[in-house]
Order: C-alpha cells, then sequence, then structure tokens
C-alpha cells in the first residue's frame, strides 16, 4: 500500500459542528484528531481549522466524502501525488457542491484531454462559452468564492509539506 500526505483545511465550519468533523476526521484516518479551530472572521460564529495528515492513497477522497455530508462547511482536501499517483485536490461549498482536481506532482490542475476537447466542441467556437468551460475545469468558481474565507485568515503560520528521503 502506497502512503501519502496532504492537508485538509477546513475554511468554516459552524460551532457547532466542529467536534462532528473532528470525529470524521478522526474516522477516515483512523486515530483520534483534534483540530486547533480558530475563529474565521469572514462568516459570523464559525471556526477554522487546518491539518496536515499522512495516509494510503485514495484518503483525500475518502476525507472529502464524509465532510461534504454537511451543507454548512466549507473545506479543501489535497493529497500529495506519489510514484504510482498523481495528486488531488477536494473543495466544497455550500452553495457549488463539490469539486475534484488532478493534480500533478508541482501542484498543477492536469485536465484530461477528453474533457478538454468536450468543453471546446461544446462552446461551439464561442470564446466566451469556452473560458466558462475552462474555468469550470480549474474550479475557478470554488476559488473564487473559498479565496474569502483563505484571505481571511492571513497571518496564520503557514505550514509546508516535505518530503525527506
Amino acid at each position: 500500500m502506497t502512503t501519502t500526505n496532504g492537508v485538509l483545511q477546513v475554511l468554516s465550519a459552524p460551532s457547532p459542528m466542529c467536534p462532528h468533523v473532528e470525529w470524521a476526521v478522526g474516522g477516515v484516518l483512523g486515530v483520534p484528531v483534534s483540530l486547533d479551530w480558530r475563529p474565521q472572521p469572514a462568516e459570523r460564529a464559525a471556526y477554522r481549522a487546518e491539518y496536515v495528515w499522512r495516509g494510503p492513497v485514495g484518503t483525500a477522497t475518502t476525507l472529502a466524502s464524509a465532510l461534504k455530508r454537511w451543507p454548512r462547511l466549507r473545506f479543501e482536501v489535497t493529497e500529495t501525488a506519489t510514484a504510482t499517483s498523481e495528486g488531488e485536490r477536494y473543495a466544497y461549498t455550500p452553495s457549488l457542491g463539490i469539486h475534484h482536481a488532478t493534480m500533478g506532482l508541482h501542484g498543477d490542475i492536469l485536465v484530461p484531454e477528453d474533457r478538454i476537447r468536450h468543453a471546446l466542441v461544446t462552446s461551439g467556437g464561442d470564446d466566451r462559452a469556452l473560458r466558462a468551460a475552462l474555468d469550470d475545469l480549474l474550479g475557478a468558481a470554488w476559488d473564487a468564492e473559498l479565496d474569502v474565507f483563505r484571505q481571511a485568515a492571513e497571518g496564520e503560520p503557514v505550514r509546508w509539506l516535505t518530503e525527506v528521503g
């Protein structure tokens, strides 16, 4: 079994939901999890937290599946690429639902050729329609909505993921 690491960023969770998020994450990872909750200035009575995890490839998928059940939660989960798997990024907002993107070794979003071809065909030569389709493939709407919650956390410590060996 190949292991990888990743980051869970809970960008906004109502106070009563915080223990449920910890239980869900702990259930996925198989260990008790205690998150360092901090006030989320972008939303009244909401909190945010970040958790660096290590687990088998596919853990990001399982975490996103467990957390998307709560409609008032906003989160991102990333999984680092390995020698045998691409990385992944999941973003969730109550208004948009879930967005999944495959990430390459350096963090770039990888869009499969067939999805790009589909965007080209369905845009019918309309530049605006093509831009909208490509923005959707890249998760632009999710980034725009979540950016307010990311910026509200400015000044917080940054955690860098490194792998040695």
